[in-house]
């Protein structure tokens, strides 16, 4: 199952990578929702290998997911592979300079089941997929506004 947008964001390249890979602000979010996140790394910065190990609630289930930075090439993206259960994905970050001041912002999500179990969760998320989809556009539409804001530009 896979989820895709792309948002036009007014602000430099650098500066909207910079806010796609703040993590301590992820992981004060995940937090603030209940979430228990653990840093598996050793190191100071953000990059390739970078390693997290996040519990949660979801459906009324108690789950637990890894998080690793597989691929980082700054100011151009990054990949972040994930396992949770029966499900693997990755989500795909990808940014392109318009001009100086405008970036492209592409976000692909993709989950993949390795169990049974994990295939009714993703059934049932297929059944609600239109749904799924326009939260995560309009979050990610959010997020973009959020960028240009703190870059001094009304969206």
């Amino acid at each position: 199952m896979k989820f895709s947008t792309k948002e036009d964001i007014e602000a430099p390249i650098e500066q909207v990578f910079d806010r796609t890979i703040d993590v301590q602000t992820f992981e004060r979010s995940a937090l603030r929702r209940g979430a228990e996140v653990l840093r598996l790394d050793r190191n100071l910065t953000v990059g390739a290998g970078s390693a997290w190990r996040v519990a949660f609630t979801f459906r009324g289930k108690h789950r637990d997911a890894e998080l690793t930075i597989t691929d980082f090439s700054r100011p151009n993206g990054y990949t972040i592979k994930f396992t949770s259960g029966g499900i693997e994905g990755s989500t795909i970050v990808e940014l392109v300079p318009l001009s100086p001041v405008r970036t492209r912002l592409s976000i692909e999500v993709e989950l993949v089941p390795r169990s049974i179990a994990a295939r009714l969760l993703i059934q049932s998320l297929k059944l609600a997929r239109s749904s799924l989809v326009s939260r995560f556009k309009h979050r990610i539409a959010a997020f973009a506004a959020q960028i240009e804001q703190n870059n001094g530009i009304n969206r």
